[in-house]
């Protein structure tokens, strides 16, 4: 797949993937499409024959392998993984309220989100609904507005002659989404018959007596786009992981030569990961158990496996350059970023950090660095939560970013497919290949 026609694809895969749940489900059909066998954690697993499967939790988080007949135990997995959701206002679960003439609805903020971006945008509404079904169960599915419902009105400089220079965000009162008019009699609209009317006309084939409950973020419905001159940037909402999420699908199944190989996508990232389908939570430690029920034999898989965990590093902005160390100034456009911290918020080591370098050089792929500057707060990432709860060995990458955490944020058209090709040669790499055999060695 070309650059062009690769950031093409991207964009409108993560277009088409307002939340978690949305990136969970579209990418679960992209590898069942390409001949992956769909398996429930609630049933058994026929694995005695080499093949390519892919399982789903909650509907936010997914693990995909491939088994390609190779013993595990001799050549490891080479492993991949990124997280789902990205900061976002969370409808909360009675969310009407009445202002003067206008209907809104309270939120939660989700993740470590920069609010200011979040004003004066239209805004829609996407994610997972609960309902009660015509004979009295229970039933879920995703829910998508797909157009814009909502706007959160800045207050004029008129009055507010301090904004430009002293500007608060108040989380609880100044970010209220307005939803619509109110009704000149005073009633208010009940939210859950807005939710099964939009049900309804998104899927009238299913049969639902009333909504119980949500799980809904609002979302920037303006699809990415190329921006710049020469249109050299990907601009876009969640580019913060959906770029690594689908850039890691899209390299395992076209790999050249798969081998045995795991991705895992993990929900609650941005909220620190503590949920049973985040990364702090057993999913991958039960997909591996699934698949190597003997405790010594899954060791062996483990100390010969890798995990690149891949999210957004954070590109130098030219604006702010001192936020940056000096040694260490990623750029957009110049190939993926290794992510490294002496304190373990980043699990990369020299070895795991060789390791990816020697990947990307084969794939004539530039690799950049990038360490927190001393005085600064680190974040984190998948990386040190999958090392420490399964002893396996890390890296820590990621596609330099501008304005992380942002409604929209941007990035470089040539760093995904950079990535791309690194990870396609990865889940390429023979068992005897000197760098992979260096590896299990």
């Amino acid at each position: 797949m070309q650059e062009s026609e690769f950031n093409r694809w991207l964009l409108a895969a993560i277009g088409r993937s307002p939340t978690a749940f949305h990136v969970a489900a579209n990418v679960r059909d992209l590898l069942t499409d390409h001949g992956f066998t769909l398996l429930e954690e609630s049933e058994p697993w026929d694995l005695s024959t080499p093949g390519s499967y892919v399982v789903v939790r909650n509907g936010s988080s997914l693990v995909a392998f491939t088994l390609n007949g190779e013993d595990p135990a001799r050549t490891g997995l080479r492993m991949a993984g990124a997280h789902t959701d990205s900061p976002a206002l969370k409808v909360k679960p009675s969310p009407i309220r009445r202002s003067h003439s206008y209907v809104q609805l309270g939120v939660e903020v989700y993740g470590g989100a920069l609010l200011a971006p979040w004003f004066d945008r239209e805004l829609s509404l996407a994610g997972r609904v609960s309902w009660e079904t015509g004979a009295g169960g229970l039933d879920a599915g995703l829910l998508d507005f797909a157009r814009p419902v909502a706007v959160i009105p800045s207050l004029a400089i008129h009055l507010d002659r301090e904004a430009n220079r002293n500007r608060s965000i108040n989380s609880q009162t100044d970010i209220v989404p307005i939803l619509m008019q109110a009704a000149a009699d005073g009633n208010e609209p009940v939210f859950a018959d807005i939710l099964l009317a939009q049900l309804r006309r998104q899927h009238p084939e299913i049969d639902c007596r009333a909504i119980l409950d949500h799980d809904l973020f609002f979302y920037d419905p303006a699809a990415p786009t190329l921006t710049g001159l020469a249109g050299e940037f990907i601009t876009g909402p969640r580019l913060d992981n959906q770029l690594s999420c689908w850039t890691i699908a899209r390299a395992l199944i076209d790999a050249p030569e798969r081998k045995n190989s795991l991705i895992i996508l993990s929900d609650h990232e941005e909220v620190g990961s503590g949920s049973p389908e985040g990364a702090g939570g057993p999913l991958l430690d039960s997909v591996l158990e699934r698949l190597f029920p003997e405790p010594g034999q899954r060791q062996q898989v483990i100390r010969r496996s890798l995990l690149i965990s891949a999210d957004n590093a954070h590109g130098v902005h030219p604006n702010f350059t001192d936020r940056h160390d000096g040694n260490h100034l990623p750029r957009i456009n110049h190939g993926p970023v290794i992510k490294i911290n002496a304190a373990r918020r980043y699990a990369t080591t020299a070895l795991t950090a060789g390791f990816f370098r020697l990947l990307c050089r084969r794939q004539n792929t530039d690799v950049q660095e990038f360490v927190m500057r001393s005085d600064m707060a680190c974040g984190s990432t998948i990386g040190p939560l999958a090392a420490t709860r399964t002893g396996m060995q890390v890296v820590d990458v990621g596609v330099p970013t501008l304005g992380m955490h942002s409604i929209r944020e941007t990035a470089g058209t040539s760093d995904c497919p950079g990535l791309l090709r690194a990870l396609q040669g990865y889940f390429s790499l023979a068992s005897d290949d000197p760098l992979w055999h260096g590896w299990l060695s």
